[in-house]
């Protein structure tokens, strides 16, 4: 099975200049194309597990078409385990394309190495058809290889580092929340699935997953015909440390990020989205709402700058206010009647 998914597109016309009647037929990818500097644009969205980056790189996706999404996510690029790994879901990418996910042998180790190799073609074959490349994971090992020590892809695109940050002891319940909505969703039986008797390594592939070693004593006594107490004893020692786990995971990742920022802090853009976390148990609503605030409305508008610096114009569809707002007086009226 190929690693790396490619489709075919027609490339649409380069805009010479601007033109506020043409806004609603412009490409915005062959706009930006067009307006770059020496190197090609790459977006990179990075954050602690849990804390959105999927959804953000899917609204993103779909209000700077033609984008498509590379996944950086280290588990998340093995085939199956998709309730384990969190994976998005069909209906979840809303149409966007995805790269390196679920497409990779489960019993193989995709090394940082591998992963630069494959996105790199991933954002090659992106751009080859006027896309936007989004590159969004929480591994940062990944991102590190591929942004500092991936000789092509330093020399050939510019990176803008979307990080969304959500305070750690929010994040930590949210996690332990997850967890529990995980084990409805039927991870036991995804990973019971999966359950080797006599192979208890769990240093390759797949089976390194945060999910997959903490069951281990539990499937081995249901096999070995426990009684219902020690099992139900061994399940719920599995989920507190699948618990904890992941949430030593997010601290890490968080650690590394603060690295990580001391390099990219020019291009890196930290985006809180704490306030949506603490109203999403109770009030749906206003945590879209405050989603809207504080993430993806701040991201529209670094994305504009950096895509569309030496125009200040954004092709229809791309939030005209957020153009309007950064434009000088003359281009933004001629920008918000061609949206009428």
């Amino acid at each position: 099975m190929n690693m790396v998914s490619v489709s075919a597109a027609v490339c649409k016309p380069v805009v010479a200049s601007f033109n506020p009647a043409s806004l609603r037929n412009m490409d915005s990818l062959s706009l930006f194309r067009h307006h770059r500097n020496n190197k090609e644009k790459v977006v990179v969205i990075m954050g602690a597990t849990g804390t959105g980056k999927s959804k953000l790189a899917i609204d993103l996706a779909t209000q700077f078409p033609p984008a498509e999404i590379v996944n950086s996510d280290k588990m998340q690029v093995y085939e199956g385990l998709d309730i384990t790994t969190n994976k998005v879901t069909e209906e979840e990418r809303r149409g966007v394309l995805h790269h390196l996910l679920g497409t990779v042998n489960p019993n193989t180790n995709f090394t940082a190495q591998d992963f630069c190799d494959h996105a790199t073609l991933a954002v090659g074959s992106i751009l080859g058809r006027d896309g936007l490349p989004i590159i969004a994971g929480g591994s940062n090992s990944f991102l590190d290889a591929l942004v500092n020590h991936h000789t092509e892809f330093r020399l050939r695109y510019e990176c803008c580092f979307l990080w969304v940050d959500v305070s750690l002891p929010v994040l930590h319940s949210s996690l332990s929340a997850r967890v529990d909505r995980m084990i409805h969703a039927g991870q036991v039986h995804e990973v019971r699935k999966s359950f080797q008797y006599h192979n208890d390594d769990y240093t390759v592939g797949l089976r390194k997953a945060i999910g997959v070693p903490e069951f281990h004593d539990f499937f081995r006594a249901e096999a070995d015909g426990a009684d219902e107490r020690t099992k139900q004893r061994l399940l719920e020692a599995a989920i507190a440390s699948l618990k904890t786990n992941n949430c030593s995971l997010a601290n890490r990742q968080v650690q590394k990020i603060h690295r990580l920022y001391g390099m990219w802090k020019r291009n890196m853009h930290r985006l809180d989205a704490t306030e949506v976390f603490l109203k999403n148990a109770t009030r749906q609503e206003e945590a879209e709402e405050a989603w809207e605030d504080h993430v993806l409305s701040k991201s529209r508008r670094i994305l504009n700058k950096f895509l569309y610096e030496d125009t200040h114009v954004a092709p229809a569809g791309i939030a005209a206010s957020v153009v309007i707002a950064s434009s000088p007086p003359a281009m933004a009226a001629a920008a918000a009647a061609a949206t009428h």
